[in-house]
């Protein structure tokens, strides 16, 4: 089997398997209980959180845990929106977001908020001139991924930080989703940081959002204690435990694995560009551990499939799109055939060159048959 998804999600590293089966035998109690059990297991939530709080730059009091990088999403755009919708009711975001940003704020722009979509530049970057003559008095939020999920493509976070800056009365919230463990961002000027370990070797069903002290948020979950009053519910304590492993593993050695997967990136480029009918929509402002193409008259589905018969396994889009066009590629091109044919390859640094030939030996043989077909 040769897994190329790496972006959809990761299998969990042995370590954070290892801790979350520790941590689920040893902390039997509920984290919110006021017996011996229950504190002690509270007290290993802290010093998770404390470890996590580290790694990221944050306090401790300043995080809190969602089932997902979906809700922190949701939290951090809907708590903003609906805490301060007396200052104002304008929110603006990129043509590059995950679903769960998109689809939280036409929900929003269905009840009231107004909703601005910001102007990238031509290598599918934030046009930060655009944003200046977006934001208005009534601009409450400005919300942008760090890295897109289908192409790649690396925001600049740091210098839309620094402009909002100058905005006191408007949040910066990040989706870090595909970036963290991946590559060095400084999110100083950032309010809000959206992540879910499973995309760097943790758990699934676990999500974080960093929201700075000075915030308030709306809760999307009301009712009962938990380690914070914006999110609802029992603690999930092995999961919490097996995050800050993950992301103390995934923070290691970043530059060298970065290398790594570069190295593979380039590769890769180079082979399937020289086939007629693909275009590489993924370019230099792209994270290496993503590789978006298209294939020309040949149905994604079809190729994708044709690749899973020889155990190949990569995807079309993200994999929480419901659409079957490209949001980014379109955006970036403005060609649908092109946005309809997408397909993506993320590589890790656990990919081996091996694995690499023999993706390219399946992706020749399946493309050569199917261009026959055609």
């Amino acid at each position: 089997m040769v897994y190329l998804d790496y972006s959809a999600t990761t299998q969990p590293a042995d370590e954070v398997l290892e801790s979350f089966v520790e941590a689920s035998k040893r902390f039997i109690g509920n984290p919110n209980s006021l017996h011996k059990l229950g504190v002690e297991a509270s007290d290993m939530i802290n010093k998770a959180s404390e470890q996590i709080g580290e790694l990221i730059g944050a306090k401790t009091n300043e995080i809190i845990y969602t089932s997902s990088a979906s809700e922190s999403n949701n939290l951090a755009i809907k708590g903003v929106a609906l805490k301060y919708k007396n200052r104002g009711n304008h929110i603006i975001i990129t043509s590059m977001e995950h679903p769960s940003v998109y689809e939280t704020v036409k929900f929003l722009g269905a009840n009231g908020f107004k909703v601005s979509v910001v102007s990238l530049d031509e290598y599918g970057r934030v046009d930060l001139n655009s944003l200046k003559k977006l934001i208005t008095d009534k601009t409450i939020l400005v919300s942008v991924c760090a890295v897109s999920s289908e192409v790649g493509i690396i925001q600049p976070i740091e210098e839309i930080g620094v402009l909002l800056k100058k905005h006191p009365k408007c949040f910066f919230h990040v989706d870090a989703t595909q970036a963290i463990g991946k590559i060095n961002i400084d999110y100083e000027n950032v309010d809000l940081i959206s992540f879910s370990p499973h995309k760097f070797y943790g758990m699934k069903g676990i999500g974080v959002l960093v929201k700075r002290t000075k915030i308030e948020l709306e809760p999307t979950i009301h009712g009962g204690k938990s380690t914070t009053k914006y999110r609802s519910g029992t603690p999930a304590l092995p999961l919490i435990v097996s995050t800050a492993k993950a992301l103390r593993l995934a923070l290691t050695n970043v530059d060298k694995k970065y290398k790594m997967i570069e190295m593979n990136n380039i590769y890769l480029k180079s082979k399937l560009s020289k086939y007629a009918d693909v275009l590489i929509n993924s370019n230099n402002n792209s994270i290496p551990h993503i590789l978006n193409i298209s294939v020309a008259n040949i149905k994604p589905e079809t190729l994708l499939h044709a690749l899973e018969e020889q155990y190949i396994f990569i995807s079309t889009q993200t994999a929480c799109s419901g659409s079957k066009e490209s949001k980014e590629v379109m955006a970036m091109y403005n060609d649908k055939p092109r946005a309809l044919s997408t397909l993506r390859i993320s590589v890790s640094y656990l990919t081996t060159n091996e694995e690499v030939e023999k993706f390219l030996l399946a992706f020749d043989m399946v493309y050569k048959r199917l261009v026959n077909l055609k």
